[in-house]
């Protein structure tokens, strides 16, 4: 039995060596190609700021994380979960830079992951196949005819997902990864989505006043006057 693990995180900035922290983890289970329904998820409280950048990325803001576990609430169920398993990651120094980090916060023995999981880096899987072209996981959903319409966010989760199509049509064509048709079903993205809705801020209607509204309509009586000769 080959089990792997498609893994995502979503971080509060760029590296851990700056005290940044993991925010949010997605990890879906794949045995012999085909995605079961075992998963690990979760939002983590950072207790620090997230970057602007980094909310722009993935809309994860303090106030939403502010009641979420900590790291050390799910780490040993986060090792039970990944260990012994073939981890694919895109772009892989990137995510477990910050595993290890929080791990060696709370859990030494787990650290480096990479004692504990095989790991397949898909980033550089990617440019050997398509050397000089773009190979950021969207890129390759285009590439690969991946369908991420539901992508308006980074999210860990539905990352995971989109990875792992993008990797089996990578590694020799894909013949059903799910058991059903419904990616949506089998990952929960719905879930998810309400999540996401939840922390995107509702922009306001500004309605035009009555001085406004009175220049835009006699601006337009001018445009439709025809010229006098």
């Amino acid at each position: 039995m080959s089990r792997q693990i498609i893994l995502d995180t979503e971080t509060t900035g760029l590296s851990p060596q700056q005290g940044h922290r993991l925010i949010e983890i997605g990890c879906l289970e794949m045995i012999n190609r085909r995605i079961t329904q075992n998963r690990f998820h979760y939002y983590i409280n950072p207790k620090r700021a997230v970057d602007a950048g980094a909310v722009k990325v993935h809309g994860l803001t303090e106030d939403f994380l502010k009641d979420k576990p900590l790291f050390a609430d799910i780490a040993e169920s986060l090792f039970d979960f990944i260990k012994g398993a073939e981890l694919i990651i895109h772009n892989a120094p990137f995510d477990l830079s910050f595993l290890n980090s929080e791990f060696e916060r709370t859990h030494k023995k787990c650290v480096p992951i990479i004692q504990f999981c095989n790991v397949i880096d898909t980033l550089p899987m990617a440019r050997n196949l398509h050397p000089g072209q773009q190979n950021t996981l969207d890129a390759l959903c285009r590439r690969y005819g991946v369908n991420n319409k539901h992508r308006d966010l980074h999210g860990a989760l539905i990352d995971a997902a989109l990875l792992a199509e993008v990797y089996l049509l990578m590694t020799g064509g894909q013949t059903q990864l799910f058991d059903s048709d419904s990616m949506d079903e089998k990952i929960n993205t719905g879930a998810v989505i309400q999540e996401k809705l939840k922390r995107t801020q509702v922009l306001p209607v500004i309605m035009a006043n009555v001085d406004e509204l009175s220049a835009h309509a006699a601006f337009m009586n001018k445009i439709v006057q025809k010229p006098t000769r």
